[in-house]
C-alpha cells in the first residue's frame, strides 16, 4: 500500500446540513451525529432520517435516563411502564455508538442491565456492550455491569440442552413468528407460538455474549471468569459448526427441539432460512469454502433473493408467504418470506464480515453488498417519503403490516452499516484506526466527526480526485494522517483519549405512571391519553403517529399545566410544538409560570416557539409544586403540545 501526501479538504457545513435534514430541530443534532455525505443522495437522505429515527426513539425515564424503544408508541407487548422490548438491542447500541454524545447509550446500557432486560427476547446485548468500547474505549463503562450480565448469560440455562450442548427457543421468542420451526410444528395450520428448536440465531448469540464476557473479565483481572467464558465460547461454536451446518442445504438451520405427530426432536428444518447466515454476524464460521458456499442461496432468485430484497425463507418452502395473521383486515407480522429489515441489517453486517476479513467469499462480492444495501435503502421510501415500516414483500418492496404502529420502526440498523460497511472504520480494541471500506460504485463520499477512541475521525472516498482529492483519505482531529491512491485497508495508530464527560439533565415532568405524578390539567382537550402523551419522555414530529397534548382551535388562549405532587426546584423548561399544513401550528407567544404565593407567577421571558423543534425557557431557580404552559394560538390553528420538560435549571 503506497501512502500519499494530501492537503486535508475543508470541512462541510454542518449547521447548514443539519437544518435543511432538520428544520427547527436542527440543534439536536448539529453536535452530536456524524455528517455523511456521497454521490448517492438516497443513500445520504436514509442516513440522515436514520439519525432522526434515533431520535425520536429516545424516551426520557426521568430519573433513570433514557431508553430507546423499537415502536414509537405504545404496543401490547412491551415492558412497562418503560415501552422498552430487548430484541433490538444489539441494533439501538450499535447505532448509539456513534454519537458523539455518549448519554443515550450509556443510559440505555445502564438500564438494560439495572433491571430492563426482562428476557423477552434472545438478544446479544453483551456483545453489543463490547462492541460500543470498541468505539469509545471507556473501559469504565464497559466493566460496569459485569457481574450483572454473567447473570444474565447464566439465565439462559432454562433454555440450554445440556446433552446437546446448543439453547434452543420458540420463534416467537426469538422475535420471528411463523418460521419455517414452528409452523412445521402446527403441521402448516398456524406457527405464531411453539415450534422450539436449535436455532442459527440464539447460539450464535449467545457465542458472541460469552466471548464478549471472557474479553471483559480479562480486562477486569478475573481470569476463572475469563478462562471459563471463552470456553463457553468455544464449545458452542463447535456445536454450532457440528449439528447446525446442514450438508444437505448447505446452510446454517434449525433443527427441532421437540417431538409431536407433524416433527421430530433433533430433525433438521426443510428449507433455508436467512438465520443461517447470523454466525458469520459474529465471526463463528471458520474461513472455509465449504460454510463459504452458502452465500449462494442469497443471490439465487429461486431461494433467498426476492426482486426488492432478502427473503426470511427460500420461496420453494411450502408456506411461503401464506398469511395467517390478522388484526381487523390487516395482515400482522410473519418470518416465513417477508422482507424484515430486522435480519437484512444482520445478513448485511455478516455479508461486510466476510468481505473484510475472510479469504473464502463464495460468490459474495463488495457489488453484491453494494447492491444489497442499495435494496434496503430502497425500502425506507414510500414514494418520495421516508417511512421505515416492519416487513415487506419480496418482490414489491411495498410494506405488508401497514398498521399505525409500524410507522417510523426502529427495529433494524443502518448507521452502522454505513460506519463499518460502506465507509469500513472497523472499530478495535487496541490502538489503531482501521479503515476499509467495502462501497463499490461510488465516485466519491466523506464521513465527519466520527468519535473514536476520543478522537474524531475523517474519512473521505474520490476516485477521480474532483472533489477532495484523489484517492482514500483518513483525518484524525482535522489532521490527515493516511492516504491512499486506491479503496483498500489502511491502519494507523491512534493512542486513546478520555472521552468528554457526560452531561446528565433529570427531566423532572415525566409521567411513567398515567395515575401518578406530575399530574396534567389543560384549558381544552381534556382527555387523559393525551394529557399524558405530552409528559410521556417521547418526542418527535411525524404526522403519521400522532403525539402530544391537543388544544381545541377556538382561537382562544390555551394552557396546559403540571401538578408535581411535591414541591421542587424549577429553572427551565423545554417545549416541543408539532406544525403541519392544516391543523396545527406554534402558538404565537408562550409564557411559562409557576404557582407561588397564591397565584401564576411568569418566569422567564415570553416567547415565540419553534415548531417542529425545541425550545428552551430558563429562569433563576425557584421552589414550586406547579407549572403551567400559557399559549396564545396561531389564528385558526390548533395547538400540539409534543412534549414538556422541566429542569431543575
Amino acid at each position: 500500500m503506497a501512502l500519499l501526501a494530501a492537503a486535508a479538504s475543508p470541512p462541510m457545513d454542518h449547521e447548514a446540513i443539519a437544518e435543511a435534514r432538520y428544520g427547527n430541530d436542527a440543534a439536536w443534532y448539529e453536535g452530536r451525529i456524524p455528517f455523511f455525505e456521497s454521490s448517492d443522495a438516497k443513500i445520504d437522505a436514509v442516513y440522515y432520517y436514520r439519525w432522526g429515527l434515533f431520535r425520536a426513539h429516545q424516551r426520557d425515564l426521568g430519573t433513570q435516563g433514557y431508553i430507546t424503544t423499537e415502536f414509537a408508541d405504545d404496543v401490547d407487548w412491551q415492558r412497562e411502564p418503560y415501552a422498552s422490548l430487548n430484541d433490538a438491542s444489539g441494533f439501538h447500541i450499535a447505532e448509539g455508538r456513534w454519537l458523539n454524545d455518549r448519554r443515550f447509550t450509556d443510559d440505555y446500557i445502564n438500564f438494560m442491565y439495572e433491571g430492563g432486560n426482562d428476557r423477552h427476547f434472545t438478544d446479544h446485548m453483551a456483545d453489543s456492550v463490547w462492541g460500543r468500547y470498541l468505539v469509545d474505549g471507556d473501559r469504565e463503562a464497559l466493566l460496569a455491569h459485569l457481574k450483572t450480565m454473567r447473570h444474565v448469560y447464566r439465565l439462559w440455562d432454562e433454555k440450554f440442552d445440556f446433552d446437546k450442548g446448543l439453547y434452543f427457543v420458540e420463534p416467537l421468542l426469538d422475535a420471528t413468528e411463523y418460521t419455517v420451526s414452528s409452523i412445521d410444528a402446527s403441521g402448516g395450520k398456524d406457527g405464531f407460538r411453539g415450534g422450539d428448536a436449535f436455532r442459527p440465531s440464539v447460539n450464535a448469540y449467545m457465542f458472541a455474549n460469552a466471548r464478549a464476557l471472557s474479553r471483559m473479565a480479562q480486562m477486569a483481572g478475573d481470569a476463572a471468569m475469563a478462562k471459563e467464558y471463552a470456553a463457553r465460547a468455544e464449545a458452542l461454536k463447535a456445536r454450532v459448526l457440528a449439528d447446525l451446518w446442514n450438508p444437505k442445504l448447505q446452510h446454517f438451520t434449525d433443527r427441532h427441539q421437540i417431538t409431536n405427530e407433524h416433527v421430530k426432536y433433533w430433525e433438521p428444518i426443510r428449507n433455508r432460512e436467512l438465520v443461517g447466515y447470523l454466525p458469520w454476524m459474529f465471526d463463528l464460521v471458520p474461513d472455509d469454502a465449504k460454510y463459504a458456499a452458502a452465500w449462494a442461496h442469497l443471490t439465487d432468485p429461486g431461494s433467498l433473493a426476492g426482486k426488492a430484497g432478502m427473503r426470511t425463507v427460500e420461496k420453494t418452502y411450502e408456506y411461503y408467504m401464506r398469511q395467517y395473521r390478522y388484526l381487523g383486515p390487516d395482515p400482522e407480522c410473519q418470518w416465513n418470506g417477508p422482507i424484515w429489515p430486522y435480519q437484512t441489517t444482520q445478513v448485511l453486517t455478516a455479508m461486510a464480515n466476510l468481505l473484510d476479513h475472510y479469504e473464502a467469499h463464495g460468490p459474495i462480492s463488495r457489488a453484491d453488498w453494494m447492491a444489497m444495501l442499495r435494496q434496503y435503502t430502497a425500502l425506507h421510501y414510500q414514494g418520495d417519503k421516508l417511512d421505515l415500516e416492519e416487513d415487506y414483500d419480496p418482490e414489491t418492496g411495498k410494506p405488508i403490516v401497514g398498521l399505525d404502529r409500524s410507522h417510523h420502526y426502529f427495529h433494524s440498523g443502518y448507521i452502522d452499516l454505513i460506519l463499518t460497511g460502506l465507509v469500513g472504520i472497523r472499530p478495535r480494541s487496541d490502538d489503531v484506526l482501521e479503515v476499509n471500506p467495502l462501497q463499490e460504485g461510488l465516485d466519491w463520499f466523506r464521513i465527519e466527526r466520527v468519535p473514536y477512541h476520543g478522537h474524531e475521525v475523517s474519512v473521505t472516498w474520490d476516485a477521480k480526485g474532483t472533489r477532495y482529492g484523489k484517492g482514500l483519505a483518513v483525518m484524525v482531529d482535522g489532521v490527515e494522517v493516511a492516504r491512499r491512491a486506491d479503496l483498500g485497508r489502511i491502519e494507523v495508530p491512534v493512542t486513546r483519549k478520555a472521552n468528554a464527560p457526560i452531561v446528565r439533565e433529570e427531566n423532572l415532568a415525566v409521567q411513567l405512571v398515567r395515575s401518578g405524578f406530575p399530574k396534567a390539567s389543560a384549558s381544552s382537550g381534556t382527555d387523559a391519553e393525551k394529557l399524558h402523551d405530552a409528559v410521556d419522555g417521547r418526542a418527535w414530529f411525524y404526522p403519521e403517529l400522532p403525539n402530544g397534548w391537543d388544544s381545541d382551535a377556538s382561537g382562544k388562549p390555551q394552557w396546559y399545566a403540571l401538578d408535581f405532587g411535591k414541591t421542587v426546584s424549577l429553572g427551565g423548561a423545554e417545549l416541543a410544538f408539532f406544525a403541519d399544513a392544516a391543523r396545527f401550528a406554534a402558538p404565537r407567544r408562550v409564557s411559562v409560570e409557576v404557582w407561588r404565593e397564591g397565584r401564576w407567577q411568569q418566569v422567564g421571558a415570553p416567547v415565540k416557539p419553534l415548531a417542529n423543534g425545541v425550545t428552551r425557557v430558563t429562569w433563576p431557580a425557584v421552589e414550586t409544586g406547579k407549572l403551567r404552559v400559557s399559549m396564545t394560538p396561531a389564528k385558526g390553528r390548533a395547538i400540539r403540545l409534543a412534549e414538556v420538560k422541566a429542569f431543575a435549571r
